[in-house]
């Protein structure tokens, strides 16, 4: 690990142990995907071993399998339909707390639990921060069939809707494309620039082929940035 990748992880870490403080006895608890959620993951752990009484709900197979190495109490949405929190990480945060979401390909289950949750709360390093979404690719979850004209028609809703760029399938190993927990396949939108993420979110629903898009809008109720400066608060300009 290079420092700088060092440093990240440090702020991963840091905000995690800002993001366990939220958690209270008896909780129903969304356990979020990727790398800055892991180190939540470690924490709920941590503080199950010392006698924590939760549940959780992971939003991932790998979140499953981390949190069952680790002893943590799971369910279902199915047999637990309502969430008190869900911590999970974020690609990019703008400043009314809008997200892109999915680059560990879980961003369907990410979405389906966040709604079912009283509380969406992101944790992340303050390099995710942005004025405007669209610094990172936005994540597209599809079915595999008509794959082709699926992305045409993604590329032209988007473009009415202001978003432009190249669209690209995401690869897995070997080269392979990759393929999510339900079996679907994910295409990466480099849209330098989404002024309007509600009015892409609406052309994108159009496309018969999208099982769900990365843009988590009206969800997140506070976000816990780490960085050089510290832990952060953000909330919800609304809440």
């Amino acid at each position: 690990m290079t420092d700088s990748a060092a440093t990240v992880a440090g702020y991963k870490a840091a905000a995690a142990k800002a993001a366990i403080d939220l958690v209270k006895p008896g909780m129903r608890l969304g356990l979020g995907t990727g790398t800055t959620a892991a180190p939540f993951v470690e924490e709920v752990g941590a503080r199950v071993r010392e006698g924590l009484e939760v549940i959780c709900v992971p939003t991932s197979e790998a979140t499953r399998a981390h949190a069952a190495a680790l002893n943590i109490p799971l369910t279902t949405l199915d047999d637990t339909p309502h969430l008190d929190l869900t911590v999970d990480g974020a690609d990019e945060i703008d400043d009314q707390l809008r997200l892109i979401k999915g680059g560990g390909g879980a961003l369907l289950r990410e979405k389906i639990v966040a709604t079912a949750s009283e509380r969406m709360v992101v944790i992340a390093d303050d390099s995710k921060l942005s004025k405007t979404l669209g610094s990172h690719p936005l994540p597209i979850e599809v079915v595999r069939f008509g794959l082709n004209p699926t992305m045409l028609l993604i590329q032209a809703l988007a473009a009415e809707a202001g978003c432009e760029g190249e669209i690209r399938l995401r690869r897995g190993e070997g080269d392979r494309p990759f393929v999510t927990d339900q079996g679907n396949l994910i295409v990466d939108c480099a849209f330098p620039r989404i002024a309007e993420p509600e009015v892409l979110a609406f052309a994108l629903a159009r496309v018969p082929g999208v099982v769900e898009h990365g843009l988590f809008l009206g969800l997140c109720d506070m976000a816990i940035v780490a960085g050089a400066n510290g832990v952060k608060i953000y909330r919800h300009p609304g809440a």
